[in-house]
């Protein structure tokens, strides 16, 4: 991000010369005489015959009206863009930290069904006091059956 922010200001300005190198039209040559009657003549096309004839600059070309709003449009468009891309950026980090602490959750409680899967061990689990109460053979089987559904819920390849 902050090397795009570093670039912004250099391709803004790239825009805007390009903008004003492109609306500027071509133009013909102009040339300014002195006709047989003693009028003076402008055209874009040289004159025939032996006439003194001058090329001269045209005049400015007609400057855009609506330049200053179209470059505001332009800017706010892409900052627009910016902070979408910003947006997915971070919407897209808080999805793959959401995968791996769920991977981390899943990893543990297929840990857990593994140890509540052995019979030859006693079982327990930790009261608010922090005291251990053992758990008989239909709470160790109850246990197993709530693992099995959370990793059933929460931990299916998708």
């Amino acid at each position: 991000m902050a090397a795009a922010s570093r670039w912004l200001p250099w391709s803004a300005a790239a825009l805007m010369i390009a903008a004003a190198w492109t609306s500027f039209p071509t133009h013909a040559a102009l040339w300014k005489w002195v006709d047989s009657n003693g009028r003076t003549v402008y055209s874009d096309i040289a004159p025939t015959g032996d006439v003194k004839a001058e090329r001269v600059n045209g005049p400015a070309p007609r400057a855009n009206a609506n330049a200053a709003k179209e470059m505001l449009n332009q800017e706010a468009e892409l900052k627009k863009r910016q902070m979408q891309r910003a947006e997915e950026e971070s919407k897209a980090e808080k999805a793959k930290v959401d995968t791996a602490k769920r991977q981390e959750q899943c990893t543990i409680m297929r840990g857990q069904l593994k140890g509540m899967q052995l019979t030859n061990v006693q079982h327990f689990r930790i009261n608010e006091k922090g005291e251990r109460i053992f758990l008989d053979e239909a709470a160790r089987k109850q246990q197993v059956e709530r693992i099995e559904q959370y990793l059933k819920d929460h931990c299916q390849e998708k």
